[in-house]
């Protein structure tokens, strides 16, 4: 459906950015014994037949848990381009920052609507790839409009550094928000709750090990309508946005 990039997120038990969507599918991953192991065997086995990159989304204490080195040196490994770790603070992510560019991996960074100017600054200095930008005060949802004050944001970013890429996050559901959100600034969006929940509250569930074409990996339950409004509503987001180098 002409996803640009794939997010994929490790279920995680205590998933503080995420909203109940997310925290659904992952509390359906883990009652089927979905470890970060089980996706990173899943990646290395899907990456080969990707065309797009595929970034992983974690938090910080299943990192903790295999050791900084290990869990790089398995995600590199894997195929993975990217990595984003909403819950580490950036004076943290120190150590993380040289593995992941020594193993040839993204270490992207968020920014969000309550980050200082300054911490803005230093975040977007150090991020690579592109600069995570979350659209709401709160945590991963659908939502029915963006709000107003992500044009700012994206003004201020594009202030202090026109070159480095933006994708905003965080309540992005369909093709109007994504068009919205691009002619205020935005190089692309992040798109996961909608996605997840077009694909798993469809009718006829099946279990099945499935990905979606934009953001999120889970044994989900799923099935053919599911897979169906998926695919509809990635349609939507890529017909929104300007293909860009």
């Amino acid at each position: 459906a002409g996803a640009d990039v794939i997010e994929l997120g490790i279920p995680y038990s205590d998933p503080l950015a995420d909203g109940p969507t997310i925290q659904a599918a992952a509390t359906r991953a883990l009652k089927n014994d979905v470890r970060v192991e089980t996706v990173l065997d899943f990646v290395t086995e899907i990456t080969p037949t990707l065309s797009a990159p595929l970034v992983l989304f974690t938090y910080i204490n299943p990192i903790l848990r295999m050791g900084f080195e290990p869990f790089v040196e398995k995600v590199a490994a894997s195929g993975v381009a990217g990595l984003l770790v909403p819950d580490i603070p950036l004076e943290e992510t120190v150590i993380l920052q040289e593995l992941t560019k020594k193993a040839g991996i993204e270490l992207v960074l968020l920014s969000t609507p309550t980050t200082p100017d300054a911490r803005m600054r230093s975040i977007v200095d150090k991020t690579s790839g592109f600069l995570y930008l979350v659209s709401v005060t709160g945590v991963t949802g659908m939502k029915s409009t963006v709000e107003s004050r992500v044009e700012a944001l994206l003004g201020g970013i594009r202030a202090y550094n026109s070159d480095i890429p933006v994708a905003v996050g965080f309540g992005v559901s369909n093709g109007e928000q994504a068009a919205q959100l691009e002619e205020w600034g935005a190089d692309g969006v992040i798109v996961g709750s909608a996605l997840v929940r077009a694909l798993g509250e469809a009718a006829t569930p099946v279990l099945a090990k499935t990905f979606t074409v934009v953001s999120w990996v889970w044994i989900v339950w799923s099935s053919e309508e599911g897979l169906a409004s998926m695919t509809a509503l990635a349609e939507e987001l890529r017909a929104a946005l300007p293909c860009r180098d």
